[in-house]
């Protein structure tokens, strides 16, 4: 394994822009992601003015301004962050899957990281603690994985 070139992404913020893109349904739980996202990229170097912030009405508008957003090539990531939470109707598949099929379309077809941060729970209770309490920030944990993800690309190219 010494001799296998191996690239791996630092969590560390350098020269790096960033787009945060927050639904604004079911906010009171998107505003806690969206908190622990920015507080990420701050604690790892990004400053204020490197990252902007987009609210759209729901998880199924995340995909189009995400794609708006990486389009004008001034981010280094895209960071998606939702909350869609199960309910009595398929709407739930329909948003979430459509909404996740519609993610990564953005990132392949940009060749840039935009990163999957919304929370598909079955319970109001679950989105709670995975959004900052029991289970970590998953807005946090997108932050970082959008920073690792910049620093790897970096390396590669």
């Amino acid at each position: 394994m010494q001799d296998i070139k191996t690239h791996e992404g630092a969590l560390t913020v350098v020269d790096g822009r960033f787009a945060i893109v927050a639904a604004r349904f079911n906010d009171f739980i998107v505003k806690r992601l969206v908190e622990g996202a920015v507080d990420t990229l701050r604690r790892h170097g990004a400053a204020d003015a490197d990252i902007e912030l987009a609210w759209v009405p729901g998880a199924w508008e995340l995909p189009l301004a995400a794609d708006k957003l990486a389009a004008t090539r001034r981010f280094d990531a895209v960071i998606t962050l939702g909350a869609v939470i199960r309910g009595a109707t398929a709407h739930f598949d329909y948003v979430s899957g459509g909404s996740a099929r519609g993610i990564a379309a953005v990132g392949e077809r940009h060749s840039l990281p935009v990163i999957f941060g919304v929370l598909t729970t079955d319970t109001i209770e679950q989105a709670i603690e995975r959004a900052g309490s029991k289970a970590g920030n998953k807005g946090g944990e997108a932050a970082a994985t959008a920073i690792e993800m910049v620093n790897l690309l970096r390396g590669i190219d």
